[in-house]
């Protein structure tokens, strides 16, 4: 008989950490963290991946590290994303279920405990550049939740009076049309706006510039660096170094970013500090589909961004710490961008949450082949507290849900293509083992899996709700509130 306990243990109780690393890695000097978040990067955009596209260097921390081919963000939106990796939990625990905006008074509550104030706690400095978008007024912006400095913009760079496709200010009536100008803020401070498409041209190169001067006044202690690319979210730029008129700008766009591994690596090899830094590379969620040749690759994968399907929540992640973490070496393990903050805190003996999380240690399975990945069970919620997925290793349940497909009408050169509603009567399920790309149905054939599957969504709407059937959950955490006029 199959059982769900495995999974509730770490569900529903408040999280407990092993202590089995070893004390090797205890007794070193602490490693320095970065971690590069890129935004709508899709699981086959990378070299390394499967894509065309060259990516260098990226490939190159893949091969001195560990690829990932079963890594999962837990929502297929932005701001969702972004907690989740900061706080290990699900973003329907702590309020934040989907996509910020700028007319929004919520933002991460500063009752949780952040992966920035964990290192902070062990005496680290902390540096979040580049994209935040968990709440834009000052009470939500990085320094009050563990950074020691901040550069970049408080949320996507679409969000701009502006046209996505020239810069030009968009015209009466447009939904745009009453977004403030977008702002680049250093701590807590607009210091200028981006009005221009050769503004976004230079976010990649001034996030990439801002890094390793902090890594460079840092090389002394150790360091956490956050480093969140606004690209290749649209709208779409790149400095003149990289207009490569022979391919796509999308394609320009992840060659800037791959630019940008590379002058991080060499800061640390200039530095000496290779061997005593952990390197993550992962995305926030699968590509943007409707913009077409602005939006980059599932690798067949079903759907996009903004589904529960593969292509909105399989994601690349690649691991390097030389010496520690395997080089050269494809993990299947089952894993999430929640359990990057326990696996870290793991590693550098941290400080554990007060309030129930939900990520797992993984740090035994990255750190050996022959262990196997704790993680069995994932839930994949969508934008306001829908559930329209569940996995248990291999077996992925669909959910009776309506999502807005990306298979019909594509858009070019920043272009919004059409999306439609597509309807899912009763549930699927795929055995991703040996149909990955969700093609076939076997829900008939495996009604003890669709039981189990169901068990663990109901028990999961209990916990955190689900809007399609209107349930309220029972461990759902506030999110901070803005009060007051001021930002």
């Amino acid at each position: 008989m199959i059982s769900i306990k495995p999974f509730l243990f770490v569900l529903i109780s408040v999280f407990t950490y092993t202590s089995n690393i070893s004390s090797y890695f205890k007794s070193k000097k602490k490693p320095n963290v970065i971690v590069i978040f890129v935004d709508d990067l899709g699981y086959g955009d990378l070299g390394c991946y499967g894509s065309p596209t060259k990516t260098p260097y990226i490939d190159q921390l893949a091969l001195e590290g560990s690829k990932f081919n079963n890594f999962y963000v837990p929502v297929p939106v932005c701001s969702a994303s972004r907690a989740a990796l900061l706080t290990g939990c699900y973003p329907a625990r702590i309020g934040i279920p989907g996509v910020l905006f700028h007319k929004d008074t919520i933002g991460i509550n500063t009752q949780e405990y952040t992966l920035a104030e964990m290192f902070r706690d062990k005496n680290y400095k902390t540096a979040c550049i580049g994209k935040w978008h968990l709440g834009w007024q000052k009470s939500f912006l990085p320094l009050q939740h563990g950074f020691d400095y901040f550069f970049g913009l408080p949320y996507s760079n679409d969000m701009w009076p502006r046209s996505d496709i020239d810069g030009s200010p968009v015209k009466p009536n447009s939904y745009k049309t009453n977004l403030p100008e977008l702002s680049l803020i250093r701590q807590n401070t607009a210091v200028e706006t981006i009005t221009s498409m050769d503004d976004q041209g230079e976010l990649t190169r001034r996030y990439t510039e801002e890094a390793l001067t902090f890594i460079n006044q840092n090389s002394k202690k150790p360091f956490f660096l956050y480093l969140a690319h606004s690209m290749p979210h649209i709208p779409l730029g790149v400095t003149s170094d990289f207009n490569d008129k022979k391919q796509t700008l999308y394609a320009n766009v992840v060659n800037e970013i791959d630019w940008s591994v590379e002058q991080i690596t060499k800061q640390l090899q200039r530095l000496n500090l290779t061997d005593d830094t952990i390197i993550i590379f992962t995305s926030d969620n699968g590509p943007w589909l409707n913009y077409g040749n602005h939006a980059g690759s599932t690798g067949g994968l079903r759907e996009g961004k903004g589904t529960c399907w593969e292509g909105g929540v399989k994601v690349p992640y690649i691991i390097k710490w030389p010496g520690k973490i395997p080089a050269n070496y494809e993990n299947n393990g089952l894993a999430s961008t929640l359990d990057i903050m326990p696996s870290l805190i793991n590693i550098i003996n941290g400080k554990q949450p007060d309030l129930p999380i939900d990520g797992i240690d993984l740090s035994e399975s990255w750190l050996n082949k022959n262990i196997n990945s704790k993680r069995e069970f994932i839930a994949y919620y969508n934008q306001k507290y829908k559930l329209e997925a569940v996995r248990k290793d291999h077996w992925k349940l669909i959910l009776p849900h309506t999502y807005r497909s990306y298979s019909i009408v594509s858009g070019n050169d920043g272009n919004k293509g059409k999306r439609i509603p597509v309807s899912i009567k009763s549930a699927e399920l795929y055995n991703l083992k040996t149909d990955p790309f969700e093609s076939v149905n076997v829900s008939d054939f495996h009604p003890e899996m669709v039981k189990l599957l169901t068990n663990f969504a109901n028990q999961t709407r209990q916990q955190f709700g689900d809007e399609i059937i209107k349930v309220n959950g029972s461990m759902v955490r506030p999110a901070g509130v803005h009060l007051g006029f001021s930002p």
